[in-house]
C-alpha cells in the first residue's frame, strides 16, 4: 500500500505511568515507517468498563493517522507497541486492567470484517470514552452505524 489513508485510532492506559505510556506509544507511532500522527485529542480520564472490580481509571483519547500499511500490518504494528509498553494479551482478562490499549477506530471508509480485525471498531458507537475524546477532534464525522454524528451519539449516551 503506498497512498495515504487517514486512520483513527483509540488510545487508553490504566496501569503504571499512564500519561507516558500515551506518549511513549504515539511518539513509538510516529516513529514507524508508514505512519506519521497528525493530531491526537486531549486526555480524559474515565472509570472502566465492565472487567474487574477495583481497576483504577482510564487515561483515553484518539488520534489521527496517516497511514501507508495494509490494515493488517497497521493491527500488528500496534499490537508490537502495546507488548512493548508490558502488555500481556496472553493473560489478562477480558476488560482487565491495561498498561497500554490501541484500537483502530478508522481506516478511511474500508469496512472490514475479519476474525481478529472489524473496522469501523465494533463497539465505538457504544463507547462514551471512545466517543468523547474523538468529538474533541471530529465532532461531525458521521458514524457507520447509527448514522449520527459523533457529537450527537456522544449527546445520546450522556
Amino acid at each position: 500500500m503506498s497512498e495515504l489513508v487517514d486512520v483513527w485510532i483509540a488510545l487508553g492506559a490504566n496501569l503504571g505511568a499512564r500519561r507516558a505510556s500515551l506518549a511513549g506509544a504515539l511518539k513509538a507511532i510516529d516513529a514507524t515507517r508508514g505512519l506519521a500522527v497528525r493530531r491526537s485529542s486531549p486526555w480524559f480520564e474515565t472509570e472502566p468498563v465492565g472487567g474487574p472490580e477495583g481497576q483504577p481509571p482510564y487515561l483515553n483519547g484518539v488520534a489521527e493517522l496517516a497511514c501507508s500499511l495494509s490494515p493488517r500490518a497497521l493491527l500488528r504494528r500496534l499490537q508490537e507497541i502495546e507488548v512493548a509498553c508490558g502488555r500481556d494479551r496472553a493473560s489478562e482478562e477480558r476488560n482487565g486492567p491495561r498498561t497500554l490499549d490501541l484500537d483502530v477506530l478508522f481506516f478511511g471508509t474500508d469496512q472490514i470484517e475479519q476474525p481478529d480485525l472489524v473496522i469501523p471498531h465494533p463497539r465505538l458507537e457504544e463507547r462514551t470514552f471512545v466517543l468523547q475524546p474523538l468529538a474533541a477532534l471530529i465532532p461531525e464525522r458521521r458514524l457507520p452505524r447509527c448514522g449520527r454524528t459523533v457529537r450527537e451519539r456522544l449527546a445520546e449516551l450522556s
